[in-house]
């Protein structure tokens, strides 16, 4: 049965879970997938999580298909893990997040009202996270494996759910302004290690800015590396059409290049 299910096309959900049994199955299976454990499978989750937004930020849906399979298998990949271990079940995951959503939705299942605002709809939801959290501390459950940018922000607005916040972007930026000099002083006068601590405040101060601003520090971020991307690629065909590298040109001519690849991003008014 279990052979006929793994080449069932229409296997299904069940399908899937068959094949990573027999992958992980310490007799038959595959030595690369039995050697490994929920520390060797964590940086490919967070791999496929990458490529499914990376996917969908290219607007390529038959990427994202595949890419949300590969994902979903890291999903399969840890519960089955986790059930050789005695741990949970991939039934106990399925049976987890549902009830999660059913609770957290009272507006849809529920007798709440539905006519709510976007934004309380995400006060309740953040609501319901604190009171599942009991008496854990305000700053407890923020994941550490989250992208640093993406964790400070989280950190910062658990701290101002508790009035820890400056009011306005104003003290932001005076704090840049301040992190900014430590971050000189640090560099004229003291260590490597100083030097990285001053930087690392200033990067925090920096994404407390862009809570403040509502702009999502990664997808800034990466809207800057791809017009970086996409301008320096510029001065390569530009270097290119003189029969020229990078390597042969000076920064004043890529410089140059560079600036000219800006002012032809510009739409025309």
């Amino acid at each position: 049965m279990g052979d006929d299910l793994i080449r069932d096309a229409d296997g299904g959900m069940e399908r899937l879970r068959t094949i990573m049994a027999a992958l992980r199955d310490p007799d038959a299976g595959c030595p690369w997938d039995i050697e490994q454990d929920f520390d060797s499978i964590a940086p490919y989750t967070l791999e496929e999580a990458y490529e499914v937004a990376d996917a969908i930020a290219q607007k390529d849906w038959p990427g994202l298909s595949g890419e949300l399979g590969d994902l979903l298998l890291q999903v399969v990949y840890h519960s089955q893990m986790a059930e050789e271990a005695g741990h949970f079940t991939f039934d106990d995951v399925v049976r987890g997040i549902s009830d999660k959503m059913v609770d957290r939705h009272p507006h849809v299942f529920g007798d709440d009202n539905r006519n709510k605002s976007a934004e309380q709809q995400t006060k309740d939801w953040e609501a319901a996270k604190a009171a599942e959290r009991g008496t854990a501390g305000v700053l407890d459950g923020v994941a550490l494996a989250l992208p640093a940018l993406t964790r400070a922000v989280k950190l910062q607005k658990r701290a101002a759910r508790v009035g820890f916040d400056w009011p306005s972007t104003s003290e932001v930026i005076d704090k840049i302004a301040e992190e900014s000099r430590e971050l000189v002083e640090a560099r004229d006068g003291l260590g490597p290690d100083e030097v990285a601590e001053e930087f690392g405040d200033l990067l925090f101060v920096m994404a407390n800015l862009a809570r403040h601003l509502s702009v999502d520090p990664e997808e800034a971020l990466r809207a800057a590396n791809s017009k970086f991307t996409r301008r320096f690629a510029s001065i390569e065909a530009a270097l290119a059409a003189q029969g020229k590298t990078p390597a042969e040109s000076d920064l004043a001519e890529m410089d140059a290049l560079w600036d000219a690849a800006k002012a032809g991003e510009k739409i025309p008014e």
